[in-house]
């Protein structure tokens, strides 16, 4: 069991108050608060450390490359990637799966095939695949959910076949907090030899990864959801995909010879890695992981599973509210709407109290055109939450509806 007292401890925003009322943060799905480990080694390694990695030769330079590319074995391990070079740093997952929707299409896409990407996608896992679909003069298919928020996993024979060349899926919707089973929607796509880029963005906080074992081509995430800084992300590739694509972009680090007359790249991952990378915020998200991995994932996903279950049947009880999204399986998101109030103004009357949420179509308007709205109040959980928060949050809720009602 988690000691929740000593957890909190860690998060030292935890302990402000917002409108003269303690913070109730349920905003995790967005961003997740840090723990001091990673604050206090941010601000060591600009005060200590702080170097531009690779090719230096004096002393500061060499140790931050030693933890910057430990920092990315420390990864590999934990998302279970075969091999340090199969792991890109980014910017965030938006930039991992725009490189892959540029430098992957522009090798393997061509006019007449075709892309499957589902309709519960955060717009960075669409609209990557239409600008590349656009460019190249191919389909975008979509694979449907139903009311659930179940995927439409039978409708894979219709949709997948001998032009599919890629099938973008999430691990964890964003919005509706499904966790699809991927085992069918990876051996549909490798039977007609398409890959599969799946977005790890939620999947990898609540229980994702090992992305070898599951056969995922390529895989994305981003560091702030993982409780580390923002600016960090990571993108898996398998290496003879990785070997096969062209640069995303040119620059300096990501080059073996430059001459006016041909350029050769560096090998694998600095090829897909130009410029100054933020080799700060990779070696922060080395210490979240240590941070996650020393509490314990499958502790932190009990907690977090007790308190969805509390989430919902507590704010079932709310006259006329609805919960979208609910699969059998479920990352700790509860998306809700409340009949006669707007999302917004929900939202605004909880921050009065104290309490963060996200309102609005998250990123995902195709799920709100599914069910005909257009936004959803959104509570996402991190490990730091409590019962009596959900509490704290579901009062929050019946006063705005007494208010707007």
């Amino acid at each position: 069991m988690m000691n929740i007292e000593k957890i909190r401890d860690e998060f030292p925003i935890l302990g402000r108050t917002v409108n003269n009322r303690p913070l109730v943060y349920f905003d995790s799905g967005a961003t997740a608060q840090k723990p001091r480990c990673v604050i206090r080694l941010t601000e060591e390694l600009m005060a200590e450390h702080n170097a531009n990695i690779h090719r230096g030769v004096h002393h500061l330079s060499g140790r931050m490359t030693d933890m910057y590319e430990s920092a990315r074995e420390r990864i590999r391990r934990f998302i279970g990637a075969r091999e340090r070079e199969e792991l890109i740093f980014t910017s965030g997952a938006t930039m991992s799966i725009n490189l892959v929707a540029t430098a992957w299409s522009a090798k393997y896409l061509r006019a007449g095939d075709n892309i499957v990407v589902s309709e519960m996608e955060h717009h960075s896992n669409i609209v990557p695949w239409q600008l590349a679909a656009e460019r190249q003069g191919a389909e975008l298919r979509v694979l449907p959910f139903d009311d659930a928020g179940e995927l439409r996993i039978d409708l894979l024979p219709q949709l997948v076949d001998s032009r599919t060349r890629l099938v973008a899926v999430t691990e964890a919707s964003n919005t509706l907090g499904t966790c699809p089973d991927l085992k069918p929607i990876v051996d549909a796509a490798h039977s007609v030899g398409a890959v599969v880029m799946v977005d790890g963005c939620q999947g990898i906080v609540h229980g994702g990864g090992d992305v070898a074992q599951r056969g995922y081509d390529f895989y994305a995430f981003s560091g702030h959801m993982l409780y580390a800084p923002t600016g960090i992300g990571v993108l898996y590739g398998r290496r003879e995909l990785l070997e096969s694509m062209p640069p995303y972009m040119g620059g300096g680090d990501m080059v073996d010879k430059v001459t006016f007359a041909k350029t050769t790249y560096a090998p694998l991952p600095l090829k897909f890695e130009a410029g100054t990378s933020n080799f700060l915020g990779a070696v922060a998200l080395g210490e979240a992981i240590d941070f996650v991995e020393s509490i314990g994932v499958d502790v932190i996903e009990e907690h977090e599973q007790m308190l969805l279950r509390v989430m919902t049947e507590r704010l079932s009880q709310i006259e006329g509210l609805r919960i979208y999204g609910t699969a059998k399986h479920k990352c700790p998101i509860v998306s809700f709407t409340v009949d006669g109030t707007h999302p917004y103004d929900v939202g605004m009357i909880l921050d009065k109290l104290g309490v963060a949420i996200r309102t609005g179509h998250h990123c995902a308007e195709p799920v709100m055109t599914h069910y005909g709205i257009s936004g959803m109040c959104r509570a996402s959980i991190g490990m730091y939450n409590t019962v009596e928060e959900v509490e704290t949050l579901a009062r929050g809720v019946e006063r705005a509806v007494s208010m707007l009602r």
